[in-house]
């Protein structure tokens, strides 16, 4: 037993994972072994401790809708999995391994929360979940020797969006095809109307070199795409903006848009919901569909990354 746990903590180590073991037993309903490993979780401002599975457990509740194709559950769990490792290891919060914030970490769901989201449906949905979560337990990607960096989103425009677009470069965030369509994701598509005052006023704010001294119709001028096909450059009023802040300036789904001006408005229209950097959790539903299996899922949206075990 003190070998097992002298391994496991070399690999925690190694994953730069806090690894915590109970002091006395846990209660018999939620008794683990004691090679589990725990995550110190910060939630609305107080750090709880929690077992990884369990924590991983409310991220694919909260991130992925329980219905879902069990193989895309399970891809899921795995990349959830991977990026609270992933975070332990960075180190971003001094008192918690993660968070349950998901513009920083991952979004969670308590027991209460599904109850109260689920209602009638809460034990097969959870049921669901769950396997996909036991099914798939202590499996993470790893590059490099450590924990990959597995971003997801919600839905993609045909193509994922290359890691470099927004952040660093990362060899297995790059841009890859992903199935979804309008059939299969509900709003795929979605549309931001703006009188020429609102969307003068608010590029101004970012861009003061602008100039919008004629015609509304005359305000748009060449549009760059990236190789996902997703805004990376727009010229507005002579000003050259990013899609990702436009994106942020104006609450869109997505940098994969259009700008058009038409009866004296601006319209944007949207593609797919997110930064469209790694993998997309509708995507999987469809490969999931078409008989593709979780590995197979995680192999194409994180190409290069091994599939290990804890």
């Amino acid at each position: 037993m003190k070998r097992r746990r002298f391994l496991i903590a070399c690999a925690a180590l190694a994953l730069g994972l806090v690894l915590l073991w109970p002091e006395k037993p846990a209660p018999p309903e939620t008794q683990k072994t004691p090679e589990t490993l725990y995550l110190r979780v910060l939630n609305g401002g107080e750090v709880e401790t929690l077992p990884l599975e369990d924590y991983i457990l409310g991220v694919t509740a909260a991130e992925m809708p329980a219905d879902f194709e069990p193989e895309a559950l399970r891809a899921q769990a795995v990349a959830a999995r991977t990026y609270a490792l992933y975070c332990a290891g960075t180190g971003r919060h001094e008192e918690a391994d993660v968070c349950t914030d998901y513009h920083c970490c991952q979004a969670w769901k308590s027991d209460d929360a599904m109850r109260r989201d689920w209602g009638e449906g809460y034990a097969e949905k959870l049921a669901r979940v769950r396997a996909a979560v036991e099914d798939t337990a202590g499996q993470y990607l790893r590059f490099a020797g450590r924990a990959a960096f597995t971003a997801f989103h919600s839905s993609s425009a045909g193509f994922t969006e290359a890691c470099g677009a927004i952040w660093s470069e990362l060899p297995y965030l790059v841009s890859v095809s992903s199935p979804e369509s309008a059939d299969t994701v509900p709003n795929y598509v979605s549309r931001v109307t703006l009188s020429p005052d609102a969307l003068r006023d608010q590029l101004l704010s970012v861009c003061p070199e602008a100039d919008f001294s004629g015609p509304p119709e005359d305000w748009l001028g060449e549009t760059a795409w990236d190789e996902s096909g997703r805004v990376s450059r727009m010229y507005i009023g002579g000003a050259a903006i990013s899609g990702v802040k436009l994106r942020e300036l104006f609450s869109l789904r997505s940098t994969a848009f259009s700008l058009d001006c038409a009866d004296g408005a601006f319209v944007f229209t949207v593609t797919g919901f997110g930064h469209g950097v790694g993998m997309s959790q509708y995507g999987p539903n469809v490969m999931a569909s078409q008989g593709a299996d979780y590995t197979a899922i995680l192999a194409h949206y994180y190409p290069g990354t091994e599939l290990s075990s804890l």
